[in-house]
């Protein structure tokens, strides 16, 4: 009895000392420290584990997906996306790994736009263009973080509130991104937002996967399926032109699935403004409601990632700017296309183009949207 009441009090203080919340689902999620800003914030890395063993690691600084395990066919896990082993690397130079993307996802043309009469001016930091919320987008905050755990889910709840003419964009807006880890091995993303000012919306996640090696060699050989009978060209500098085109007959084409390289090199106006794929493909799926938009295979592993979501686009980008200048995690240095991203959002530059979903966001209305990546193997 004596050893017993001891395992006990040691099992106790070892859950204090590793903010440990278990569950008897099985799932969990733990913190641990980061690292620290220049202003002294202190940063947090949550790891939210599952009763299968899938586990992902975020960070409240950007809300920064840094790690995710997933079985591959032999039930070995293995991290399937790209990042840093540290805070230092993304405080030195990131291509967005992981990070949540707002205000605005994607590109804004000539960085303004009309509301109510009024023209926004924001941030040139693509060019002539506005990218990804500006030069402090959501990726660059510290979010305040709320671990639970819910049924048979690993919760991350992060909140922060965005003050009117942050980045040039009106009101103050008050987010909530919450990230669910479940034991149907889903990586779930729900984001809420409200305003006290008309404004514009479109927030999104920006991981780079790779589902053989997290980014240690190209994605090519994935296998890509895309419900999109759409896709919205784009100009040399990647502004939508205005009006969807029909991805038949093109190497946009993924309604069958097909090797992400198996046309990323074509003589194609399109694939050559993008450097390969870096499009929004306007989904089949009905906008507001989950649906399945996109599935992954790596047969090598036999690991298999299907994205659902209520959102009406789905960017996908293949990496097309990776250089080789990176070394992330586990000393593997990111060459050209050895990460995709598939980012559920609106349209790019949508404030600007009448023909686009609408991303106008109104006081008394609330912004909210879910994003599903499920993970499976063959």
């Amino acid at each position: 009895m004596k050893r017993v009441i001891i395992f006990v009090v040691l099992l106790a203080l070892a859950c204090m000392a590793w903010r440990c919340t278990p569950s008897p689902r099985g799932v969990s999620i733990t913190s641990e420290p980061f690292g620290t800003l220049s202003n002294g914030a202190m940063v947090q890395l949550y790891t939210l584990t599952n009763a299968n063993g899938m586990q992902a690691k975020i960070t409240n600084y950007g809300g920064i997906i840094t790690h995710l395990f997933v079985p591959d066919q032999d039930g070995v896990l293995g991290d399937v996306v790209l990042g840093y082993d540290n805070l230092d690397g993304y405080l030195a130079s990131s291509p967005y790994f992981g990070a949540i993307i707002g205000r605005y996802g994607n590109r804004i043309a000539n960085a303004q736009f009309e509301l109510d009469g009024v023209t926004y001016s924001l941030a040139q930091n693509n060019g002539n263009h506005h990218l990804h919320g500006g030069l402090k987008g959501f990726d660059k905050v510290v979010w305040e973080a709320r671990p639970s755990t819910q049924d048979d889910a690993a919760v991350l709840e992060l909140t922060y509130t965005s003050p009117d003419m942050e980045e040039g964009y009106p009101g103050e807006l008050a987010v909530t991104v919450t990230y669910s880890v479940t034991n149907k091995n889903e990586l779930k993303i729900d984001y809420i937002a409200t305003t006290n000012k008309p404004t514009i919306c479109n927030l999104t996640n920006h991981t780079y996967f790779n589902l053989k090696d997290g980014g240690a060699s190209p994605h090519l050989e994935h296998l890509l399926f895309i419900d999109a009978d759409y896709y919205l060209p784009v100009d040399e500098t990647l502004i939508p032109l205005g009006e969807s085109a029909p991805v038949d007959g093109t190497p946009l084409d993924f309604r069958q699935s097909t090797a992400i390289g198996a046309r990323i090199n074509a003589e194609d106006e399109q694939v050559r403004n993008g450097l390969g794929y870096d499009h929004t493909f306007v989904l089949n799926g009905q906008a507001g409601e989950l649906s399945l938009a996109c599935t992954v295979t790596e047969e090598s592993t036999g690991r298999v990632v299907q994205v659902y979501t209520k959102e009406p686009g789905v960017q996908f980008y293949s990496g097309n700017f990776l250089n080789g200048s990176i070394t992330g995690k586990n000393g593997n240095v990111y060459h050209q296309r050895h990460g995709f991203c598939l980012e559920t959002q609106h349209f790019p530059d949508s404030p600007n183009q009448p023909n686009f979903p609408s991303v106008l966001l109104y006081p008394g209305e609330t912004y909210e949207t879910t994003t599903i990546y499920q993970f499976s193997t063959l």
